[in-house]
């Protein structure tokens, strides 16, 4: 009998048995998700109270203490650095723009006293030679520059105290050879007013023809019709 009752239990003519869960899935994953949590809370809770028993989150804040004040002192230095950097651009560009004007005003002294030499030299023409009287030509000059220029300049000067004031005019003269032949011109606009009392300098540049080469200049001083001084120097 309890054979016949195995067997049947065994073989496919053993009654079907249906397995039914008492608890539907949604509430066991629930259920679960919350065993779950419940879980991790008392995982965090261990692992924050073994570290509060060996002293790492006392040393872990005190860290970041020190490290949060290392942070804002090199943020200090670095802006005390910047502020150097930025004061140094600032003098660096005061000091060149002083040395440029330095520069600029010493090119301008040397011209200033390249020009004064040349008065000097000039002026010193004025001490009267041998108490000559009346009008007088002192220190004509011409020089042959480059593009077949000629730069002249002559100092006219009336030797006596208290002289009185002269009107007149100045006629300058250029003479030389171009193409081997005599050959001469006067400024190109002609004689020029000359109006003075004790000294007047006067000077200008000429454009030479092709082919001309100056020789000698001289220098006249005229009233009406009369020559009052004349001058002639070779190049």
């Amino acid at each position: 009998m309890r054979f016949k009752l195995l067997r049947r239990r065994l073989t496919i003519s053993a009654p079907r048995v249906a397995v039914r869960s008492a608890m539907p899935w949604p509430l066991r994953w629930a259920l679960a998700a919350i065993v779950l949590g419940f879980c991790a809370a008392i995982a965090l809770w261990a692992f924050e109270f073994g570290k509060g028993l060996a002293g790492l989150d006392t040393g872990a804040r005190e860290e970041l203490v020190r490290l949060r004040q290392e942070v804002l002192r090199l943020r200090e230095e670095r802006d005390k650095a910047q502020s150097v950097v930025n004061t140094s651009g600032s003098l660096l560009t005061a000091e060149k723009a002083a040395q440029d004007r330095l520069m600029a005003q010493l090119r301008q002294l040397e011209v200033e006293n390249r020009a004064l030499r040349d008065d000097l030299g000039f002026f010193e023409k004025l001490l009267p030679a041998g108490g000559a009287e009346g009008i007088a030509i002192r220190g004509l000059q011409a020089d042959v520059l480059a593009g077949g220029q000629v730069k002249w300049q002559v100092l006219v000067i009336q030797p006596v105290k208290n002289a009185p004031e002269f009107n007149g005019k100045l006629e300058v003269t250029f003479a030389g050879l171009q193409n081997g032949k005599p050959w001469s011109m006067a400024l190109p606009g002609g004689a020029l007013a000359l109006q003075m009392r004790q000294y007047r300098r006067m000077e200008g540049v000429i454009e030479l023809p092709a082919q001309a080469v100056v020789k000698t200049v001289s220098a006249k001083v005229v009233e009406g019709s009369a020559t009052r001084a004349l001058q002639t120097v070779k190049l």
